[in-house]
């Protein structure tokens, strides 16, 4: 059950919340009063609530059945029988809804409701209700709020209400919510007014983000553009390409496979180059930088945002409100199931504390499922990768020679297709699974329930997300050496990489993830599903309802259009796309230089459609105040962290810059990259192929004594044949020299960047020391007017003392005749001086000094 400060506290909250109701956009022509306003006319409508009933068929008044009575305000024109005959005013009339609860659950789900309507009316809003004349269906709640009420609960809450009526909705939809209004700065302080703080620092931070990708973009662009116009004079290119080298390569897999020729893959060899260039390494640490610059750019545009939105002292509040406000709160009120479940187990009063003993098996089980869904997760690319070899060997054997030169680009592709359906679908799943994970968990607090929820869905979809790319990164190609095979199943070999390298297929894995999700989930699914979940629901309402319901004729209200519209779920889905948009950018940029201009792309177009749909397809969420991001900054930190590391294994072992910076300085006879092809390749006496894997059908002749394969090992005729050759172990020491030379190198320079760059801009910061200055200032001056009236109040008690004392004196020194007993004049006795209350100080301050400047010289140097 709620108590009665809990209710107190939902009504600060309804006061919080912008006076304007409508999410929809109403007729230009119509009046909006006539839709958002009491029957009356007058009184506006500033808050509306919903619940579901349904009504049994029984006798009107039947004693068994629990009646929900309540007045109508006066709100409906009412019959003969309800005006006064003599005024003919109307009278509160009684609106009876049998509600005869089938369940014990809902007759306290009743309960509750009208103990927290009551609450409303104590606080002085006024309520008006729907007449029902159906069996089934949503009843409306509207609320107004008295000008007397908002201004009592401001001052309670030190917030400054609004004396102006503005079309929030209507100036948001022309100016924001419009695909034609890219090219302009969001309305920042309107989407903060009309949807709250907390929607607010998402809009900002997007746009902070999106901004910050344009410098990015071009030097991406840069990058690309480099590599394009360096192809034709790249020489190991031009080595792969030439058909003179002859370079025979071993089979690429066994039986089906033949041997092929270098030459074969010129044109893989020539795309890689676009990608895997020495300005790829600069690119690298540009970026790196940049998610260092990007997140101390939103520190400082935060702290101008919470200066100029009066937020800055708004954490101790924040805490004060939530530490004893159970997280189930929001499950009680939205999901029937849930409140059932937790009403008694759960009492929301806080009195009740859970020892370790009985959250132990919800961690027990939030920890195996994790570890499941990452099974899960490597399950599924595990079954990609038995694709790939399967859909490799089927089309090798093929007998038209068109199908075999495109295996290749045939199997990476639909591979990476079949990856991307299976990530969308498992981010599905995911987010349904950290929701119940975190339910098990119990939290206290609603901060702290989304903090755990949003920590469980970015590890789930994290690893669902990148785990792919993680293996084509860095673990494809690693174990196929030829008469060293690793099988799967004993049937399957492992499959290659490329010639040209891993970083080509990389970066098709890359792309085509990154733009698949961001086409089809962050965009196509953002305006389909929430049609589709309507449609489902009006449905559904309908199949439910009696046949026999009847509705009220005429135009439907605007809370009855607003309500049909999607419930909003929260900024987690909007701050998870852009957060795995984010390590797309910063993970694996060596190997994608264009991704921050797709994520550009996106984004512009992400802004405005999470426009519309929070103006005209959402319900209008609750205003929430918050000062921060929250968790999703010290994510982004992470992720930036994560980066670093990441780019400089990706340079190091995915791509050719190291071995070609080793064979160059020091194998190449020239100091050129003239026979750099010829160096990376082994050689692999085909006698030594195991029964059976030898191809069965060799277009290329029966005279091949020895294939060629990418490794550094020492050739069959060799003392140790095979091994790893000493060009090996110097490529491997200059990748790990190189690791730990560029994350050095990047966390200075980031480090750097955090120093030059303060976290707080010097504009505000003088203002928050002019204002410090001045409530000194006031303080003192309070301090000094404080001290001269009780110098002033212990001068006149002095004064009076002295005056008693000097009367005293005279009286004694009177002759003695005037002493002697004899008629005297009447005199009136004086009344009784009543003593200032400041006066009790003196009792204590007897011996300080009674001059004014030595006293107020005291207190300042305290």
């Amino acid at each position: 059950m709620y108590t009665a400060d809990e209710h107190q506290a939902w009504v600060h909250c309804i006061l919080l919340s912008p006076v304007q109701v409508a999410n929809n956009l109403m007729d230009m022509d119509q009046d909006p009063c006539k839709r958002l306003c009491f029957a009356d006319g007058r009184r506006k409508v500033d808050y509306v609530l919903v619940y579901h009933y349904r009504k049994r068929s029984s006798v009107r008044g039947s004693p068994s059945q629990h009646r929900l009575s309540v007045i109508s305000n006066g709100s409906y024109p009412l019959g003969v029988e309800g005006k006064d005959p003599e005024g003919g005013k109307d009278e509160p009339a009684e609106v009876v809804v049998d509600v005869g609860p089938p369940i014990p659950a809902d007759g306290e789900k009743i309960m509750i409701r009208e103990e927290f309507e009551g609450n409303l009316k104590d606080a002085g809003l006024e309520i008006e209700r729907d007449k029902e004349n159906k069996a089934h269906g949503h009843a409306f709640i509207r609320l107004h709020a008295p000008w007397q009420v908002l201004s009592r609960e401001a001052e309670f809450l030190k917030i400054k209400v609004p004396t102006k009526k503005v079309r929030h909705s209507r100036l948001l939809h022309d100016e924001w919510a419009r695909y034609g209004a890219f090219y302009k700065y969001q309305p920042v302080d309107l989407i903060r007014k009309y949807f709250g703080e907390k929607i607010g620092l998402y809009f900002a931070w997007l746009g902070v983000y999106t901004q910050l990708l344009i410098p990015a973009s071009v030097v991406g662009i840069i990058v690309f553009f480099y590599g394009w116009a360096t192809v034709e004079t790249n020489i190991p290119s031009q080595e792969m390409c030439d058909e003179d080298q002859n370079f025979t390569m071993c089979p690429l897999c066994d039986r089906a496979c033949d041997y092929w020729h270098l030459s074969t893959a010129c044109g893989t060899a020539r795309a890689s180059h676009l990608f895997d260039n020495p300005a790829t390494v600069f690119f690298a640490i540009f970026m790196s930088l940049w998610a260092v610059m990007f997140l101390e750019y939103w520190k400082r545009r935060q702290i101008s945002l919470n200066y100029s939105w009066d937020l800055t002292g708004m954490e101790e509040e924040e805490v004060r409100s939530h530490t004893n406000t159970v997280t189930l709160r929001y499950s009680i009120l939205t999901t029937p199931r849930k409140t059932e479940t937790h009403a008694c187990k759960f009492p929301l009063t806080g009195h009740e504390k859970l020892t370790w003993r009985d959250r132990l098996p919800g961690y027990l089980i939030n920890i195996s499922s994790i570890l499941f869904m990452f099974g899960v997760t490597c399950s599924a690319v595990f079954s990609v990768i038995i694709y790939r070899i399967t859909i490799s060997a089927l089309m090798a054997m093929s007998p038209d020679p068109e199908v075999k030169s495109n295996v290749r680009v045939t199997v990476t592709a639909t591979a990476v297709i079949i990856n991307l359906v299976v990530i969308l679908i498992l981010d599905e799943i995911y987010g349904m699974v950290a929701a119940w994970l975190t339910e098990l968990e119990i939290p206290k607090t609603e901060t702290d329930f989304e903090e755990r929820l949003i920590l469980k869905a970015f590890l789930l979809k994290f690893m669902n997300a990148y785990a792919p790319i993680f293996y084509v990164a860095f673990f494809k190609g690693r174990y196929a050496i030829p008469g060293e095979y690793v099988y799967v199943f004993n049937d399957y070999r492992m499959e290659e990489c490329a010639p040209g390298g891993c970083l080509i297929e990389l970066c098709i894995q890359l792309s085509i993830i990154m733009l698949g999700k961001q086409l089809i989930q962050n965009n196509i699914f953002e305006i389909g599903i929430p049609k589709l979940k309507k449609l489902c629901r009006t449905l559904k309402d309908k199949e439910r309802a009696p046949k026999e319901i009847v509705e009220q004729p005429g135009r439907r209200q605007q809370w009855h259009l607003d309500y049909d519209l999607e419930p909003f779920d929260g900024l987690t889905p909007e701050y998870m796309e852009m957060i795995i948009q984010f390590g797309f950018v910063s993970l694996f940029v060596a190997s994608f230089p264009l991704a921050p201009l797709f994520a550009l792309l996106n984004n512009v177009i992400e802004i405005r459609l999470d426009a519309k749909k929070f103006v005209t397809e959402l319900r209008r969420p609750e205003a929430i105040r918050a000062k921060d991001i929250g968790i999703w900054y010290n994510i982004l930190s992470g992720l930036g962290k994560f980066s670093v590391i990441i780019n400089a294994f990706v340079i190091s072992f995915t791509s050719d810059f190291i071995p070609r910076l080793v064979y160059q300085y020091m194998f190449s006879e020239t100091g050129t990259m003239h026979g750099f092809i010829n160096h990376t390749l082994s050689y692999f006496n085909v006698s030594n192929f195991k029964p059976g894997t030898v191809p069965s059908i060799s277009s290329l002749g029966k005279d091949i004594t020895f294939c060629r394969y990418k490794d550094y090992r020492e050739p069959p005729w060799s003392s140790e044949p095979y091994q790893f050759s000493k060009q090996y172990w110097s490529i491997l020491a200059a990748r790990l020299g190189f690791v730990i030379l560029f994350q050095n190198l990047v966390i200075t320079m980031s480090m750097l960047v955090a120093w030059v760059i303060p976290d707080m801009p010097k504009n505000i910061s003088e203002q928050l020391k002019k204002e410090k200055t001045l409530l000194v200032d006031v303080f003192l001056n309070e301090e000094k007017e404080k001290l001269q009236l009780i110098q002033s109040l212990f001068s006149r008690d002095l004064t009076q003392e002295q005056q008693e004392e000097l009367n005293v004196s005279d009286q004694t020194s009177l002759p003695l005749h005037q002493t002697q007993p004899g008629p005297h004049p009447p005199t009136s006795s004086p009344a009784p001086r009543t003593r200032p209350r400041a006066a009790s100080f003196s009792q204590f301050t007897r011996q300080m000094s009674m001059s004014p400047r030595s006293d107020i010289t005291q207190h300042t140097a305290v």
